[in-house]
């Protein structure tokens, strides 16, 4: 296990101490899940950014009084604080089989790992059903938006749901949370595209060890902006978190650095009809801002080309105008916000400020695995027929469509 000695040595001390062979076999067990989520974590972490001088490293810089630098995207998307990073999934999956996994050979594929995207896919974790079985998290929150297909969502603290085609969660670990985030393939005629972004935003130090808290933004409730050029093209903002002109979008986690209105932190997805032109209003001066094209074929932002699969910098106390020059839609996600300015100490699932608390999390999570896990499965998923909704903590039910006969929610 890619661990400290010390996590190694506290089994054998079990053994030692208890002779109790099925307390060694539950502490490695709950080692071999925070190997596999430090792998997790791993793969996904972001190159180091300068504190000082939030640069990275393959951005190139700019003469644009509004664009700063661009760079192409990695894996994940290299993001500013308060950011920690961003993971784009965009997989084309098939049919779905009986069991909610694939309609196709796995084959070939590194099951349990499954990165490679094979076929346009990945089973990622997953080893039936795509996705990402139990895993812990400390200290800072989950920012998933679901664009296209679905994901069937669990967690320790009791909340459970399925979400997507157009929702949000967004998730507080604060303390210390386990959750599941698994891909049903709920269609057994037609393919099921995923696409999806998730964003880590950072807590500040004060609030890294409050109470978890999970909430739901549906599609229905989502603002949208709606503008059009003078040539009636339209450019469509959906605000995440922040503002723009009249639309505010639905209040964050109560201890989210996003829940400050000094933080100005916004989330947005914006699409422009080809030709379209848009311009963002200019922001805060000591925010980072940051804009990422995805989809389309050719943007300008401030008068600068911006290819496709890269991120620009902004200036953010200045306008910025996007003009989509290609025959394509565009599409961007934005992401920005005032610096949190403390020190980042992450390892695998865990984000705190000093290399002691990382320590603390892990023997915390070894101890006590943040509450347990509730469910029989590591990787649970709902029934093929179950609509969009979420179960609080609390027993609290919402239902975004309506709930299909026989439904246990």
């Amino acid at each position: 296990l890619p661990l400290t000695s010390g996590y190694k040595a506290s089994c054998w001390e079990v053994h030692l101490h208890f002779n109790n062979l099925a307390r060694l076999l539950q502490c490695v067990l709950v080692l071999s899940i925070l190997h596999w989520a430090v792998i997790l974590a791993d793969i996904i972490s972001p190159p180091t950014c300068s504190a000082d001088t939030n640069t990275c490293e393959l951005m190139s810089s700019s003469s644009s009084p509004v664009v700063l630098q661009t760079a192409p995207f990695g894996f994940p998307w290299k993001t500013f604080d308060p950011f920690l990073f961003c993971v784009y999934h965009d997989d084309k999956y098939p049919e779905g089989n009986e069991d909610m996994g694939p309609a196709a050979s796995l084959k070939g594929r590194d099951i349990g790992q499954d990165f490679a995207r094979k076929d346009g896919w990945n089973m990622y974790h997953g080893e039936v059903v795509p996705g990402f079985p139990q895993h812990p998290h400390r200290g800072f929150e989950t920012v998933t938006i679901v664009r296209k297909g679905l994901v069937d969502h669990s967690d320790s603290v009791g909340a459970t749901a399925r979400f997507g085609n157009g929702d949000t969660q967004w998730l507080t670990a604060g303390k210390g949370i386990v959750h599941c985030e698994m891909f049903p393939l709920v269609h057994r005629d037609k393919k099921n595209p995923l696409e999806l972004f998730q964003i880590w935003l950072n807590l500040p130090s004060k609030n890294k060890m409050v109470d978890p808290y999970f909430s739901m933004l549906w599609k229905e409730t989502l603002p949208v902006l709606h503008h059009k050029d003078e040539a009636g093209r339209e450019t469509r903002v959906e605000v995440i978190a922040g503002d723009i002109a009249d639309k505010r979008a639905l209040p964050p986690p109560p201890d989210s650095w996003a829940s400050r209105p000094e933080a100005s932190v916004a989330i947005w997805t914006l699409r422009l009809d080809p030709g379209a032109h848009f311009t963002l209003p200019a922001g805060p001066k000591d925010v980072h801002r940051t804009l990422y094209f995805f989809a389309g074929s050719g943007v300008t932002v401030g008068g600068q080309s911006v290819p496709l699969n890269s991120l620009a910098r902004l200036q953010p106390d200045v306008d910025a105008r996007i003009v989509n020059g290609g025959d394509q839609v565009a599409e961007l996600l934005m992401l920005q916000g005032r610096p949190i300015g403390e020190p980042v100490a992450q390892r695998g699932p865990f984000v705190m400020n000093t290399q002691q608390e990382l320590q603390q999390a892990f023997m915390d999570y070894q101890r006590t695995r943040f509450g347990g896990w509730p469910f029989e499965s590591d990787a649970p998923t709902h029934k093929r027929e179950e609509t969009r909704f979420a179960r609080h903590p609390d027993g609290r039910i919402e239902r975004a469509e309506p709930a299909p006969p026989g439904s246990i929610y």
